[in-house]
């Protein structure tokens, strides 16, 4: 333990330094515009910017890069809170009771508690990243193309589960999500498929222009079809700050997200998409209120915020300790790593030490930094809401295409935001919940890979996921989940028949 702190204070030594702070600064700052930005995002972010670090050293590089990944996660609360536009994939949850609470006068509240929430889980993270980085990325080297399949699935089970309505319409939206995800060239055998000749589909659907469309898009439509605008409700300077009652109801949501976010994000895939999916759902069950959930509860902005925070510090455990990038964000960042002639891995800590701790401390301040950023602009943020409705949304419309565009300068993103917009109104019509879409378009290239590479490893038998220990338990839990379901649902008809027969009975003695 004292090591452990001797080596924290070399890295505080190396962080505070001028000109890492700058640096690190510069990387906060930036990645809170790119997360504000609908349809930018971390990875975008850090990759335009991968060759403006070309020219300092690694140290400076790697903090900077840092502090555009978690900013990023900071920034795309703002617009998922205030105008129901996810800033980036991991804040689609956000959007839900975020912009609730905006409606309800509550955005200064929502901001803050998003604020507060991302960095206690960015520093609490930092914590977990230095102490536990070994044995976990031990544990995280077990997982072979079957576990992961098993893990995919019961994340999608998981969210099914807990979501307030249906199971069933729950698991239909994610599989219509799974085979949106199928667009696009065949990782394995190159095959175009399912494009109808679109060559800007090669790559699949972005989950940018689905997401802005499924939440941003929708929500205009939906309001634009009320015979009367809702009101915008002008903040006063005391809403601004989240009362006792908001702090106390997200204070266990907060903790719950930053172990969660950390656990997940050692794993690999997108783990702050899945993480703050995961968290949200977790707190909708935990929840005494659950109906709440959809309307502004304060726990559904504090979990799943903290949770994808979290994840950005848990996604550097292989990536540091082993070399092994947990998706694509760290590939980004161990390609710059390489790019200044560090070589990740477990004899980075031993070779340079002043980088690995560095960076670890730079994280801590990065986190401070990032909180003194966003709190003093939570007033500056709700202002956005005393622009009248007939100006916002069509500003807002025009503000998400050019964001959708600018991804990959391409039309065809536009119009799949355009038509996710049309389907999710349709859909939030029809009471389906858009969110497994999401979350099923983000899994389905890696349950697919995971899932014919494990046919591949046995010859084509489905035997090996229940051959192995790891894979066999999370699809047992997945199998308990559907059980679970299925008896309540059971139980709910019996409580019906047994209330109808009553009111029957009732009738006729009357």
């Amino acid at each position: 333990m004292l090591e452990t702190l001797g080596n924290l204070g070399l890295g505080f030594s190396v962080a505070l330094s001028p000109s890492i702070l700058l640096y690190a600064f510069l990387g906060c700052l930036v990645g809170t515009l790119v997360g504000v930005l609908p349809g930018v995002g971390p990875l975008a972010g850090i990759s335009l910017l991968l060759p403006a670090t070309f020219g300092l050293d690694a140290t400076r590089a790697i903090v900077m890069l840092a502090g555009i990944y978690y900013g990023a996660m900071y920034g795309g609360s703002t617009t998922s809170i205030l105008m129901r536009i996810p800033g980036e994939a991991a804040s689609v949850m956000t959007c839900i009771d975020g912009y609730a609470m905006a409606r309800q006068g509550r955005g200064g509240a929502a901001l803050a508690i998003a604020a507060v929430g991302s960095y206690v889980a960015g520093t609490v993270s930092v914590v977990g990243l230095m102490l536990l980085a070994p044995p976990l990325a031990t544990f995280a080297l077990r997982f072979g193309p079957p576990e992961y399949v098993a893990l995919l699935l019961l994340g999608l089970f998981v969210l099914a589960y807990m979501s307030s309505g249906s199971m069933l319409k729950s698991l239909a939206m994610a599989a219509f999500g799974l085979l949106l995800g199928m667009v696009g060239i065949d990782q394995m055998s190159g095959y175009f498929r399912f494009a109808y000749g679109v060559v800007e589909l090669g790559d699949g659907l972005g989950v940018v222009p689905v997401a802005v469309g499924l939440f941003g898009v929708a929500e205009i439509l939906s309001t634009a079809g009320q015979g009367t605008p809702p009101q915008v409700v002008k903040p006063r300077l005391r809403e601004l700050l989240p009362s006792r009652t908001e702090w106390r109801e997200s204070a266990a949501p907060i903790g719950r997200g930053t172990v969660l976010g950390f656990l997940i994000g050692i794993l690999p895939g997108s783990a702050h998409i899945i993480s703050s999916f995961v968290s949200y759902a977790v707190e909708k069950r935990l929840s005494r209120h659950p109906e709440r959930f959809g309307h502004g509860a304060v726990a559904g902005v504090a979990g799943p915020e903290s949770a994808n925070n979290s994840a950005t510090s848990g996604a550097m455990v292989p990536m540091l300790a082993l070399g092994v990038p947990s998706g694509p964000i760290p590939a980004v960042m161990l390609a710059a790593m390489m790019v200044h002639g560090v070589s990740p891995g477990p004899l980075l800590i031993q070779q340079q030490p002043a980088l690995f701790w560095g960076f670890v401390a730079s994280m801590y301040v990065g986190n401070v930094v990032l909180l003194i950023l966003n709190l003093p602009l939570v007033g500056l943020f709700v202002n956005i809401l005393r622009v009248p409705y007939p100006y916002l949304y069509p500003a807002i419309l025009v503000f998400s295409m050019l964001g959708v565009y600018a991804v990959n300068g391409s039309v065809v993103d536009v119009w799949i935001m355009l038509i996710m917009g049309v389907l999710g109104w349709v859909l939030r019509k029809l009471d389906f919940e858009t969110a497994p879409v999401v979350l099923g378009l983000v899994l389905a290239p890696m349950i697919e890979l995971s899932l014919r590479q494990s046919l591949a490893m046995s010859d084509g038998h489905y035997g090996i996921f229940v051959q192995r220990p790891i894979a066999a338990a999370l699809l047992g839990v997945a199998l308990l989940l559907v059980i679970l379901n299925l008896l309540a649902f059971v139980r709910r008809r019996l409580d019906w028949r047994a209330r109808l027969a009553l009111a029957e009975k009732g009738e006729e003695t009357s």
